[in-house]
């Protein structure tokens, strides 16, 4: 009974948009929701490194709830849609269509572990479904847990962050799409690039879902 219930409710829900509450289209992301949000233009937001740094959107309104939803909520079916919106925007840069491997930020095992999934695994096995590339998601690996960035300051997001992440192998496909949710500052990223270029690995494009509206050294 409680499974059949469960069910149910899944049902009812999933078939209401999760965003607006609508159900006139039967779906957990209604296409109203869906093109209120507004891709940012072609140009990088930030270079790290010389690598440019691409993002969808700002982090707010339907986004913020999108990627909260995906990364804290358990709602895994939405990850399709914030793939889509990477996806949708990816399109659009001047950049060639050469077969990226994708590669997300990765969570440090316990953490996946506990939260069942990763949420970054999802969208990017996601987006590799809709662009055709290939998916990596062992060859970068968070090697420790880390203290929430947002937390911290400067000086504290780049001491928290060191030596975090490592490479299982140092020879990978290129050219790399790295993938995230947010950017904030930048500092994950650097960090990450940093380990690619110790391997010689330079041919690299990183690709967020969305910046915060106040950021510090960004450019749009």
């Amino acid at each position: 009974m409680i499974n059949i219930l469960k069910k149910l409710l899944d049902f009812i829900y999933e078939n209401k948009c999760y965003f607006c509450s609508s159900s006139k289209e039967n779906s957990i992301f209604c296409s109203k929701c869906y093109n209120s949000v507004k891709f940012f233009d072609t140009n990088p937001v930030k270079k790290i490194d010389n690598i440019n740094v691409y993002a969808v959107t700002f982090y707010k309104d339907v986004t913020q709830k999108l990627i909260r939803a995906v990364k804290y909520h358990n709602k895994k079916n939405l990850a399709f849609y914030q793939a889509k919106l990477m996806y949708e925007y990816w399109k659009t840069l001047d950049i060639s269509t050469e077969n990226f491997l994708v590669i997300p930020v990765p969570m440090f095992f316990s953490k996946a572990r506990k939260r069942k999934y990763n949420h970054m695994d999802l969208v990017c096995e996601e987006f590799c479904k809709l662009s055709g590339y290939e998916c990596d998601l062992k060859s970068l690996i968070r090697n420790r847990e880390t203290a929430p960035q947002y937390k911290l300051s400067g000086k504290e997001r780049e001491k928290n962050l060191k030596d975090a992440f490592s490479l299982t192998k140092n020879e990978l496909k290129q050219p790399i799409l790295l993938m995230d949710d947010i950017s904030t500052t930048g500092t994950t990223i650097k960090e990450i690039l940093k380990i690619f270029k110790e391997n010689n690995i330079n041919n690299i494009t990183v690709l967020v879902t969305a910046i915060p509206e106040t950021p510090s050294n960004y450019i749009y």
